[in-house]
């Protein structure tokens, strides 16, 4: 069982990241407030959910919530400042589109930009201990799922309907065959050994 809050009686939001991981596509952030004494038993960590549970619960929670919001940062931004302050960037905006605004912050993983006016605390494996963790969970990585599927629409080649762009062998094979894409991070080591890539044409 996820714990319902970490203070009783303070509006806390969790929140959470994903793809930071991966080769291509933005990095993604969710913010969620839920309600009181909230108490979803099927929340989980994301990653321990299949699909069809992550879409389910993505319903539930929009639905259930205080107040949720979802923010990106670009392949570009994540070129230019490293994805880790890309993530926590995304991570704010997020945070500041909260239509109620929390009192405070639960953050998954182990490190955190503060935020300017919100104090937080950073949880290891936050997602599987907090149910507001685990919901910002569920939220960045199916809105991020969904932005990878509509990139696949246009780039076939490179299988981010299943691989949603992490570095699979079958992933690297397509970047070797036909180069990299305007949504592939070029601060990552797309090829390994240091194997040189052409730009997708």
């Amino acid at each position: 069982m996820l714990l319902p809050h970490h203070t009783a009686g303070r509006r806390e939001a969790g929140c959470d990241e994903a793809g930071r991981g991966c080769l291509a596509g933005p990095v993604f952030a969710a913010a969620v407030v839920l309600p009181p004494g909230y108490d979803n038993p099927r929340l989980n960590d994301s990653k321990k959910l299949d699909e069809a549970a992550r879409n389910a619960l993505r319903r539930e929670i929009e639905a259930d919530a205080l107040a949720w919001a979802v923010a990106r940062c670009t392949v570009e931004e994540i070129d230019r400042i490293n994805i880790f302050r890309a993530s926590y960037r995304a991570m704010h905006r997020a945070i500041d589109r909260l239509a109620t605004p929390p009192d405070f912050l639960l953050i998954d993983g182990k490190f955190f930009v503060p935020h300017t006016t919100i104090d937080h605390l950073c949880v290891i494996k936050g997602d599987g201990k907090y149910q507001a963790i685990a919901a910002a969970g569920i939220l960045a990585k199916t809105h991020r799922d969904e932005h990878l599927l509509k990139l696949h629409e246009t780039f076939p080649q490179f299988g981010w309907n299943t691989n949603r762009g992490y570095p699979t062998r079958a992933h690297r094979t397509a970047i070797e065959t036909h180069g990299a894409t305007i949504h592939h991070r070029k601060s990552f080591t797309l090829l390994p050994g240091g194997k040189q890539y052409a730009l997708f044409r």
